[in-house]
């Protein structure tokens, strides 16, 4: 996000940061500085949004927003639901755009457009000067399926190569591995007839039970909602020559796992989502790993359960939080 505050600055903008626990010492504390500070542009993440909502904050109702033009989502998928949230309890009138880029190609694949209609759970449209299509098994360009996002041509903001990578190999490894000279991201994504993006979740931690690929975002989406637990992460576990899924929680502070919740959010994934959905296994952990930008890492908690090394574990935020995954006996029931 540097680079956006940097090219705010370069317009002309004044910008406000907070450093802090978002919902302290209320979980209003954002809301009123919008109000004092008359903020016309919020940029925010998916899971403020739902933690919001779980709270039932009602920003709207409480503070004066006339200001406030657009708020901006990143980080992970936007629900439909958060998507109502925001214009049922923050502001009717205003632009809501999910993101989604990298630092490492400086900008967005998918964004907001303010002159286009939103839809719920739906990033707007690609961005500019990026040739974003989504690839199915065969590699070949698919509308209205899921598929990689890939990117068929250059873009001015990528990156050209690596540092210490005389022969380039870590350059091509990262994005032109799969696809010669095509660069495939890593999510899992359906771009619809309208030109908008649905995001599912990264494509190297996509899920194939049966044989059938599901998005994690999927089942985030359900588990967000449930007050008993304050966050999760979801892998597949190769298992008995398929794979099958794990859902990993965090407890809501106050409530622990027991065969109640376990009923509870098995029912509530399979009534929204699908039964393929539903994880086979639900553990308890502490805690859930995160890079130092705030994302999920289910590729490092997939490489433990399955006994691998994690490299780069320098990249998160809290790393010891994989040891929980090491040694859990719950993976090996049948």
């Amino acid at each position: 996000m540097w680079n956006w505050l940097v090219s705010s600055l370069a317009v002309g903008a004044t910008l406000v940061l907070f450093d802090g626990n978002p919902f302290h010492p209320d979980p209003g504390v954002l809301w009123k500085i919008a109000q004092d500070e008359k903020i016309s542009i919020f940029g925010t993440s998916a899971g403020y949004i739902a933690a919001l909502q779980n709270a039932g904050v009602t920003p709207g109702k409480t503070y004066d927003l006339k200001p406030l033009k657009a708020v901006l989502s990143t980080g992970s998928p936007l629900s439909i639901e958060g998507f109502e949230y925001i214009y049922r309890e923050v502001k009717t009138d205003l632009q809501l755009a999910s993101i989604s880029g990298g630092t490492d190609l400086n900008g967005c694949f998918a964004l907001g457009n303010p002159i286009g209609p939103v839809f719920a759970g739906e990033l707007q449209c690609r961005g500019l000067a990026m040739r974003v299509e989504a690839f199915d098994e065969n590699g070949k360009s698919v509308i209205d399926r899921q598929g990689e996002l890939v990117c068929t041509s250059p873009f001015p903001s990528m990156p050209i190569y690596f540092w210490n990578d005389p022969d380039n190999q870590k350059y091509h490894d990262a994005y032109f591995d799969v696809y010669p000279n095509i660069w495939r991201h890593g999510d899992y994504i359906l771009i619809t007839e309208r030109g908008g993006v649905v995001i599912y979740g990264r494509s190297d931690a996509t899920l194939n039970p049966g044989g059938v690929r599901i998005g994690t975002a999927e089942i985030y989406r359900q588990v967000d909602f449930l007050e008993e637990i304050e966050d999760c992460v979801v892998v597949g576990q190769n298992w008995k020559n398929d794979v099958r899924v794990i859902l990993f929680v965090k407890m809501a502070e106050g409530y622990e796992l027991t065969q109640e919740i376990i009923h509870k959010i098995k029912t509530t994934i399979r009534a929204n989502a699908s039964p393929r959905h539903v994880p086979a296994v639900i553990v308890s952990v502490p805690d859930i790993p995160y890079t130092h930008n705030m994302k999920k890492v289910e590729l490092a908690v997939n490489k433990v359960i399955h006994n691998r090394p994690v490299l780069n574990k320098d990249s998160l935020k809290n790393p010891e939080s994989l040891d929980y995954f090491s040694d859990l006996k719950e993976l090996q029931k049948d």
